[in-house]
C-alpha cells in the first residue's frame, strides 16, 4: 500500500490571529485599580503615621524614614485605652447579638405568620427608617434620664437593640425559606420557636452575617450617642476615648493615628470570620438559580 507524503508546508498550522486589545475592559479595570488606590490610601497613611516620630509625622513618604514603635507601646500601656477598648467590644457584641436575634425573630414573624395589621406593623418600622439619627438623640437622652442609665452601658446599647434595617432585611431573606421545610417541621412535633431556630434561622445564616458586620461596624464607630450619654471617663468607647485623648495630649496625631490603627483590628476580625458566610450564600444562591 503505497504512503501518501504530505508536504511539510501543508503540514504548518496557521497561527491564530491576534487577539484585539479590548478597551471597554481596560478602562473598568483601571478605574477600578484607581477606586482601590483611593479607598486604601487613608489606611495606608494611618498605619505609617502610627510608626513615625512627630517631626516626619506630615510627610508624604509613606515609608518613615526611622520607624518606631514607641507610639504603640505609649498607647497599649495607658490604662485608659484599655478601658475604652475594653467598652466598646462588649458594646458592640452585645448589640450585635441583640440584632441578630430579635431582628430576625420580629423579620420571621412578619414573613411566615398570618395575622390581622402585620403589614401595618412592617410599614411602621420602615418608616423609622425616614427620621434621621438626630433627630432621635433628644428623646433617647429624656429616656435615659428619667430611667437613671446616664453614663452606664445600658443608657448607650439600648437605642441599637433593634433596627428596622435588620428586621426588613431578615424579613427578606425570611421570604426565600419554603414554607414546605416548615410544615414538615411542624408534622415532626418541633414547636414555632424550634422551627424557626433550628430549621428557619440556619437557612438565612448569609443575611446573619452580612447582619452582623454592619450592626458591629455601626457600633464600634458611633461617635454622637456616647459622646452625649456618657460623662465618666471610664465610661467612655473608644471613638469617644480617642477624641478626649487628642485633645488631653495636646492633639498628638500620632497617638491618635495608633489608637485608630490599634481599634481597626476587631473589625477586621469581624469581616474576615464572617466573609465566608456571605460568599457561601452567594454560591449557594447562583447553583439554584
Amino acid at each position: 500500500m503505497a504512503v501518501i507524503e504530505t508536504p511539510i508546508a501543508d503540514r504548518v498550522v496557521a497561527a491564530p490571529p491576534p487577539r484585539r486589545a479590548n478597551w471597554g475592559q481596560m478602562i473598568r479595570w483601571l478605574l477600578l485599580f484607581a477606586g482601590g488606590i483611593v479607598m486604601v490610601a487613608p489606611l495606608a497613611y494611618m498605619l505609617s503615621a502610627s510608626i513615625k516620630y512627630p517631626y516626619e509625622l506630615f510627610d508624604l513618604n509613606l515609608i518613615p524614614k526611622e520607624p518606631t514603635f514607641d507610639n504603640y507601646r505609649e498607647v497599649l500601656g495607658d490604662s485608659r485605652f484599655a478601658r475604652w477598648f475594653g467598652n466598646s467590644i462588649l458594646i458592640a457584641t452585645l448589640v450585635t447579638i441583640s440584632n441578630l436575634f430579635f431582628d430576625s425573630l420580629v423579620g420571621y414573624t412578619l414573613c411566615k405568620f398570618r395575622f390581622p395589621g402585620r403589614y401595618i406593623v412592617f410599614i411602621a418600622i420602615l418608616s423609622t427608617l425616614m427620621i434621621p439619627t438626630e433627630m432621635l438623640v433628644i428623646p433617647w437622652y429624656v429616656m435615659s434620664s428619667k430611667f437613671g442609665w446616664i453614663d452606664s452601658y445600658w443608657g448607650i446599647m439600648f437605642p441599637g437593640m433593634m433596627t428596622a434595617f435588620g428586621t426588613f432585611l431578615m424579613k427578606q431573606f425570611f421570604e426565600t425559606v419554603p414554607d414546605d421545610f416548615l410544615e414538615a417541621a411542624r408534622i415532626d412535633g418541633l414547636n414555632e420557636f424550634q422551627i424557626f431556630w433550628q430549621v428557619a434561622l440556619p437557612l438565612v445564616r448569609p443575611a446573619l452575617a452580612a447582619l452582623a458586620i454592619f450592626v458591629f461596624l455601626g457600633n464600634w464607630t458611633a461617635f454622637i450617642w456616647p459622646l452625649i450619654v456618657t460623662n465618666s471617663v471610664d465610661m467612655y468607647t473608644l471613638p469617644v476615648g480617642l477624641k478626649s485623648f487628642a485633645v488631653e495630649q495636646s492633639v498628638d496625631w500620632e497617638m491618635v493615628m495608633t489608637g485608630a490603627a490599634v481599634a481597626t483590628l476587631p473589625t477586621l476580625i469581624v469581616f474576615l470570620i464572617f466573609q465566608r458566610f456571605i460568599i457561601r450564600g452567594v454560591v449557594m444562591a447562583g447553583l439554584k438559580g
